[in-house]
């Protein structure tokens, strides 16, 4: 995303970023595929077959092909918006789970080169006590937000970080401007 210069004392209206991760949706046919298996066995089955292993059977397919699609779909993409009051963090498609971080909360931002989900223990909402929180989508850049009060941190992956990081110091050196009579 690249925007046209502007003056140091003036900040974007709104900036907004994304990042997403195709091979999420490979392991959301992984949960298809189990969610179809579990269809499967629950109509394919004679009348005359043991009601409790199938039903046992039946269930844990749908149930666990059910957590991997919605687990995987949830982090297929995240989507980051910096305005003058807060820095908005939505996932998925219907944007849940969400985080919204007003600016009084926040101390500052860096560039974070490269954030892998190794680092993190995976994709999806994460939290390490040494870490803090992070939404992991995909290996590579990313902004770190560090929180206002005691070292707390907000990570997130993102395309353009070098914009966000302006964006969110560009802000925060507008609220600590006097206002003028």
């Amino acid at each position: 995303m690249t925007h046209a210069p502007r003056p140091e004392s003036v900040a974007p209206q709104v900036w907004t970023g994304r990042a997403s991760n195709r091979m999420q949706w490979v392991l959301a046919g992984v949960g298809a595929a189990c969610l179809a298996l579990g269809i499967v066995l629950a109509v394919g089955q004679p009348a005359t077959t043991d009601l409790v292993p199938l039903v046992m059977s039946v269930v844990g397919c749908l149930a666990v092909g059910l957590l991997i699609i919605f687990g995987t779909v949830a982090f297929t993409h995240v989507k980051v918006q910096v305005d003058r009051e807060c820095v908005e963090v939505r996932c998925g498609h219907i944007g849940l789970p969400r985080r919204r971080i007003p600016l009084a909360d926040v101390s500052g931002a860096r560039l974070a080169p490269l954030i892998t989900p190794r680092a993190w223990g995976g994709w999806g909402y994460r939290w390490r006590p040494e870490k803090g929180t992070a939404v992991v989508v995909r290996r590579g850049p990313g902004i770190v937000i560090d929180l206002v009060g005691g070292g707390r941190r907000f990570t997130v992956t993102v395309d353009d970080p070098e914009g966000a990081v302006q964006a969110i110091a560009a802000w925060l050196r507008l609220r600590a401007l006097p206002l003028d009579s």
